[in-house]
């Protein structure tokens, strides 16, 4: 797999069923870290709200994710909007849609609907992205063939995830996985650099 799919912009839809408010809000999610700052955001920005049902998926190899019904029946809610990101092929994001009850149960099926239509409007507003899976090296050299090194970088569309350029420098870039071979060349043949491969496989 050399890309997968992502947004990179928040949003928000609303979808209405017998009095009850369902509002969806997508989220760029890059780490489980960051879940429980998203999901207090969300809760302060709809305090209010009966249920805050979501569903996550991060990294390439699909085993991180996490769905919740949040007090409604079970396989009501977090299941349908993962379901949705599965079809998408989508990576890197979170999905909560919030409820405000409004007197009449929906039942399963009404529930079901409910969540999975919030998801889908919600994913119809920003753009889904394709990126490159790309592979992390840490390169140290001397400030005098820095040039030389980011005319690679933006040639090839690589990624620069941390930096420290003073005399003698640091630097981490996720190199595209379909170019590796064509890069790691081009940067081997600049007298001076070192490169060793960083942890992870970057997204």
């Amino acid at each position: 797999m050399d890309y997968y799919y992502t947004v990179e912009q928040r949003g928000t839809a609303e979808f209405k069923d017998r009095g009850s408010r369902f509002i969806a809000c997508l989220v760029p999610l890059t780490s489980p870290e960051d879940f429980k700052k998203e999901m207090d955001l969300i809760k302060k920005t709809f305090p209010k709200a009966t249920h805050y049902c979501f569903a996550y998926r991060i990294g390439l190899d699909g085993n991180t994710y996490r769905i919740s019904d949040a007090g409604e029946p079970s396989g009501t809610a977090g299941k349908p909007i993962f379901g949705l990101i599965e079809s998408r092929q989508l990576t890197n994001v979170l999905i909560v849609v919030v409820r405000y009850f409004g007197g009449s149960l929906l039942g399963v099926p009404g529930l079901i609907n409910a969540y999975r239509s919030a998801a889908a409007l919600v994913l119809q507003t920003v753009p889904v992205i394709q990126k490159p899976v790309e592979r992390r090296y840490f390169l140290q050299f001397d400030y005098t063939i820095l040039n030389g090194i980011m005319i690679i970088i933006k040639q090839y569309n690589c990624s620069m995830i941390e930096q420290e350029l003073q005399l003698f420098c640091t630097m981490t870039i996720g190199i595209p996985q379909n170019r590796l071979a064509e890069v790691l060349f081009k940067l081997e043949e600049i007298r001076g650099l070192e490169i060793n491969p960083a942890s992870g496989k970057g997204v």
